[in-house]
Parts: C-alpha cells; structure tokens; sequence
C-alpha cells in the first residue's frame, strides 16, 4: 500500500509500527515495541492480544493524514463514538522521522518492538521504488538506530516483519532460512537491507533482534488492493448483482497462503524464544491465483471454467456461460515472482508453531466476510 502507518505495541510496553496502514500501538505489560500499521491486517489480529484490560497498555504509532486512517481499528477504542483510547494509546510519527522514532521509544520505554511498517504492495514498489527503500529499508535501520540511541539494545526484544519475497526467483522448492536470496522487485530489494540489517544489529550489539520471514498470510482484514481482498471483494460484489467481472494480472502465480492469525501467533512465539532466530512461517503448501478464483467463486455457488490462453484467458461461469474473470497486462509485474512455497519445519521444531486454518476455511471467511460487508454498504 501507498500509505504509511505504523504500529508499536509493547507487552511490559509494546510498539507496533506498520506502514501499510495509518496507526500504532503500545501496550504496558513487557515493555514491547511494536512497529505495525494498524491498518494493516496482522497489527489488527496482533493489538487485541495486548488489549487485556489486565494486560499491557498498548501504543500505536499513526501517521499524519487529511482524512481520518483509523477505520480498521475503530473495535479497538474503548468508546468509538469518541475515540477514548482506553489501553490503546495512539502517537503521531513516521518511519521516515528518526527524531520521532526517538522520542516515542524513550517515552515508552518497550521491551517488545514488533516493525510492521511498509509500503508492503509489491506492484506499487515499482512506482514508489525510492519511498519503499526509503520506509522498508532504511525505517527498519532508523528504528533499530533509535533502539541504541535510547539505551536499550540489552532490554529491548524486536521482532522484523520479513517477507517470502526475498526468494523471488526461487533457488530451491521449498524455501527455509538457508535458501538464497534472489528478491525481484523494489519492494523484495528493501526488505533485503531491513533483513540484514536486523542480523547485524543482533551479531553488533547483542541485540534480541529477529526476522519472521512470512509467506502471504490472508483474512478478512486485507487491504482491498491485494489480490486476495481483490477477488473476495468481487466474488461477493457479482454474486450481489453489484459487478460484472474481475480484472486480474498473472492467474498462475503460485504461492503459500495462510491466515494472518496464526502468523501473528507465530510473531509473538519468536519474542518469547530463549535465543533470537530467524524463522520462516508458512503453511507448506502451494495454490494458485487460478485456484483462489476458483475457491471464492465455488463458495458462493458458482463453478468457473477456464478458456484461453495469456492475456486472453477468461474464466466464465460455467452454468450461464458469463465471463465473470479477464485478464489485465496492467497488472502484470515488470519482474514476476512465480512460485513461492515455505518449509516451517524449523518453527515447528523449536517453537512448536503450526498453522491451524486450512486453504478452504480461509477463503471461506474472506468471502463470508465480504458477502456481509456489501450486502450493508454496497459501495464499500
């Protein structure tokens, strides 16, 4: 996504940082950093787990904006009507402003950091290749910078959200943390110098400082950008009467989607290890952009059938013959990622994490979700 927003939860004090989306958190338990956007999907799964009353008091980091960015984390105030904050306490700052980075830590004082932040949308980086860097890669560093620069190298536990996209061209099916890298896109690049940098704070300083190197993670809380979101939000717009067709870039990209819960579960496992590794989350198993269509469309009744070939090929409804599935050259990546498929079998082994929701049930909620989200505002 275009916007930055970050989020900082800390358990004794959490930051969430996130860049994809307008707000962060802090939370008064561990004293954890997080930095999250709270729009983003996995922050939003992430705040409630620290909004205990109980439980720590959580900071959000949220980014400047003429129109109001909070939407997605409206459940998360303790009044809605008006935005009392309760445990979730909100600060204006950027990835981008190393003094506010400053600032904010040496106020909250974290024991756990988790950096969300990014322009996270990988066709966008290609348009905004110098801001992604700017966000990606160098915000990692600024907020790793702020961490020594606030005497906190030896209390802090921050955790990196990386991505699959490092392995772009892929050296071995499936990838772990020993697979090469080969990123193939401004965005992959970024997050290439954010995953280094990371290790050599830990190696430099003796910093608890790790990378979550997590495949695509998917729920109804996806931006409506991503292709996921994209297809769910369609699927329920035609069966509604409300749209014709989806227009859609490479059908065949492969990858590993899993639902963002079990992933943040997954973050929060990395903190509590008694050592700081990488590890790569992932469910091990593989589907296509195809597939994801086929899925969503089955969900709600309907069996797409598939004719041509490239940029011709359309999916049609096969009972009324419809063409409800176009392809868009536009949409295409000048540099595409064609198969990404993880092995967690190192986080299997040493934090015991799995995933719990399968293929099916995710695209079932994502569909279900926004069924009922159009069937209320049909220009949603």
């Amino acid at each position: 996504m275009c916007e930055a927003a970050y989020q900082v939860c800390f358990e004794k004090e959490v930051l969430f940082l996130n860049e994809d989306y307008p707000d962060q958190y802090r939370s008064n338990k561990h004293n954890n950093l997080h930095q999250a956007a709270k729009s983003r999907h996995h922050g939003r799964f992430r705040v409630p787990m620290c909004l205990n009353p109980h439980g720590p008091q959580v900071h959000g980091v949220l980014r400047r904006s003429s129109s109001f960015n909070t939407g997605r984390i409206e459940h998360l105030y303790k009044n809605r009507r008006t935005h009392l904050e309760g445990n979730m306490k909100l600060h204006y700052g950027d990835l981008t402003d190393s003094t506010c980075l400053v600032k904010i830590i040496n106020e909250v004082k974290p024991t756990e950091i988790y950096n969300l932040g990014a322009q996270s949308h990988v066709k966008i980086s290609f348009d905004l290749a110098e801001y992604t860097a700017n966000v990606d890669g160098v915000g990692t560093l600024r907020l790793l910078d702020a961490i020594k620069t606030c005497g906190l190298t030896n209390s802090v536990r921050f955790y990196q959200a990386s991505t699959s996209e490092l392995y772009g061209k892929v050296q071995e099916i499936p990838q772990k943390e020993t697979t090469p890298f080969y990123p193939r896109s401004p965005y992959g690049a970024a997050k290439l110098y954010a995953y280094w940098i990371v290790v050599n704070f830990r190696e430099a300083y003796n910093m608890f400082a790790v990378n979550g190197i997590l495949f695509n993670h998917e729920s109804p809380r996806r931006g409506a950008n991503f292709v996921t979101r994209k297809i769910t939000r369609s699927v329920a717009k035609i069966h509604l009467g409300l749209q014709d067709c989806i227009y859609l870039g490479n059908l065949g990209a492969m990858r590993d989607w899993g639902h963002a819960k079990d992933y943040v579960e997954a973050m929060w496992m990395m903190l509590q290890h008694k050592v700081p590794e990488d590890f790569v989350i992932a469910t091990g198993k593989v589907h296509s952009v195809r597939d994801f269509v086929e899925k969503a469309f089955q969900h709600v009744g309907t069996t797409i059938v598939w004719e041509g070939e490239n940029e011709q090929e359309v999916g049609r409804n096969k009972e009324t013959g419809a063409i409800l599935v176009r392809v868009d050259p536009k949409f295409f990546r000048p540099t595409e990622v064609e198969y990404l498929q993880g092995d967690s079998s190192k986080a299997l082994e040493h934090l015991g994490w799995k995933t719990k929701v399968t293929f099916e049930e995710l695209v079932k909620e994502m569909v279900d979700a926004d069924m009922e989200l159009m069937k209320n505002n049909p220009n949603a």
